[in-house]
Order: C-alpha cells, then sequence, then structure tokens
C-alpha cells in the first residue's frame, strides 16, 4: 500500500489532473455501450430469425400455433385501421393530386408522384405504425408480463427456447402481415382517391388509365425494394418490441415498458424506412 492510503491524505493534485481523461473516456465508453447494446442484440435476433425460419425443425407445433394465432392478430386486428387510414390518404392526397395536376394540365405527372409518395414512402411508415400499435403492444405487453412475473426463467428452466416460442413466430407474422396491409392499404388508398375524384368531377380519365399511368411509373426495383421494405419494417417491428419485452426486468411496469417499446418501434420504422429511401 502507498503512504497516502496508509496516511489518509488525498492523491498529489498532478494524479488527479492525468486520471480525469480515462474517467471522461469511461464514461463515454459505458453510455455507448449501453446505447448500442440493443442495436446489436436486435440484428443478431434479426439474423437469427432469417437462419432459423428455412428449417421445417424450428416450426414445431407450438411454434406454429403461436404463428397463426400472432399472424390473425396482426392482419384482422389492423385490417380495419389500415382501410380507414387508406380512404382519409386516398382523399386527402391522391384526389388532390388528380385534381390540382389536372388543373395545371400535368396529367402525365400523377402517375410517378403517386408511386414516389404514396407507394414508396408514406404506406410503409403507416403501415409500420398501425402494426406497432395494434399489435406491436399486444406482443409487449404479453411478453412484458411473462418477463416481470418470472414465467420466462420457468419456461427457460423447463428446456423450452423462448426465442423459437415467443420471438421467431411473431417476427415471421408481422413480416407476412405487414406485405399483407400493405399492398392492401395500397390499392385501397388509389381506388378511394380515384372514386373521390370521379364524384366531384375532377378526373377525366378511366380508372384503367389511371392505374396503367400508376404501374408504368413504377420501375423494376420498385416490385422489389417495395415489398422488401414491408418485410424488414415489419420483421424489425416484431423484433424490437419483443427485444425490449425480454429485457424488461422485476422493477418495470405497463407505464414505463409500452412507452419505451413504443418509441423504439418508431425510431426503427423510421430508420428502415430511410435506409431503403436511399436504395429506391
Amino acid at each position: 500500500m502507498s503512504d497516502a492510503s496508509l496516511t489518509g491524505s488525498p492523491p498529489p493534485a498532478g494524479a488527479t489532473r492525468a486520471g480525469w481523461p480515462r474517467r471522461v473516456l469511461a464514461g463515454i465508453g459505458r453510455e455507448t455501450r449501453r446505447r448500442t447494446t440493443f442495436m446489436l442484440v436486435l440484428a443478431s435476433l434479426t439474423w437469427g430469425v432469417v437462419r432459423a425460419m428455412p428449417w421445417p425443425s424450428t416450426w414445431r407445433r407450438t411454434v406454429r400455433v403461436e404463428f397463426r394465432r400472432a399472424l390473425r392478430q396482426a392482419i384482422a386486428g389492423g385490417l380495419s385501421t389500415v382501410l380507414i387510414t387508406a380512404a382519409l390518404i386516398g382523399v386527402l392526397m391522391v384526389y388532390q393530386a388528380l385534381y390540382w395536376l389536372g388543373a395545371a394540365g400535368q396529367e402525365g405527372l400523377i402517375g410517378p408522384i403517386l408511386v414516389t409518395v404514396l407507394v414508396r414512402e408514406i404506406a410503409p411508415v403507416l403501415i409500420g405504425l398501425i402494426l406497432l400499435g395494434r399489435s406491436g403492444m399486444v406482443v409487449l405487453s404479453e411478453i412484458g408480463r411473462l418477463g416481470m412475473g418470472g414465467h420466462l426463467r420457468a419456461l427457460e428452466a423447463q428446456g423450452l427456447d423462448t426465442f423459437n416460442l415467443l420471438i421467431l413466430p411473431r417476427a415471421c407474422a408481422f413480416a407476412i402481415a405487414a406485405f399483407t396491409l400493405g399492398i392492401l392499404f395500397i390499392f385501397a388508398a388509389l381506388v378511394t382517391g380515384f372514386v373521390a375524384g370521379s364524384l366531384l368531377h375532377a378526373v377525366q380519365i378511366s380508372i384503367w388509365a389511371f392505374f396503367d399511368r400508376v404501374l408504368l411509373a413504377l420501375h423494376v426495383r420498385d416490385f422489389i425494394i417495395v415489398p422488401t421494405k414491408l418485410i424488414v419494417i415489419g420483421l424489425l417491428t416484431a423484433l424490437t418490441v419483443g427485444l425490449t419485452a425480454l429485457t424488461a426486468g422485476p422493477q418495470d411496469d405497463g407505464a414505463h415498458l409500452l412507452p419505451r417499446g413504443f418509441a423504439r418501434g418508431v425510431l426503427m420504422i423510421l430508420i428502415a424506412s430511410l435506409a431503403f429511401s436511399f436504395l429506391a
């Protein structure tokens, strides 16, 4: 032991000044590690789902039951909200585009504008938010209660894999639900906007010519990027809320867990949408 520790006297001023950079770096490292741990674990879960999904041995009876239940809840629970939102978007955006572009004599821009704004950007983000609010919060509440009540440890003690039983089927169900609801959303918004424009005499073309312009504005990469974007957003939504629920401690409750999961889910939806926007 040093003389300073034996006498109880503080360390020299020079030693204190020399140690503060280490403390600053240690503090930055702890905060960085805390902030990035969630993203790294989320990436590992995504890889785990992609790797385990194709194997038939993964889909045991209990996993299939959870998958069907999650898929039914995600599609049936969000269908009415998706259709209502699509009708509002159709009236507010598609009809306005038809009206103003027709008034300006720029009917040829109807397809490119609707594809760029509605199909590529608005539809995936809104589907992700609807899926997060209608079904993601249900998953977060279910798994969160299991974690806070100690039931997850009981399942693991019985030899059950919580990833295969709780995370994998919900992630696959959300990916399929996001793709299905996204296609329905785009179709319903286009039809609603055209019908509203026809009733208000703002459209001078037939519905077949309208859809022909929209389809011609789609590039080949849109048939790959848009479905992939919907699937990835649904997958990340399920994994985000599932991971948030799995990492909940006994001290957490619904008042803190639900806002945390919703905020993380919104952030992941926006990040995924932005990443695919650069590819489009």
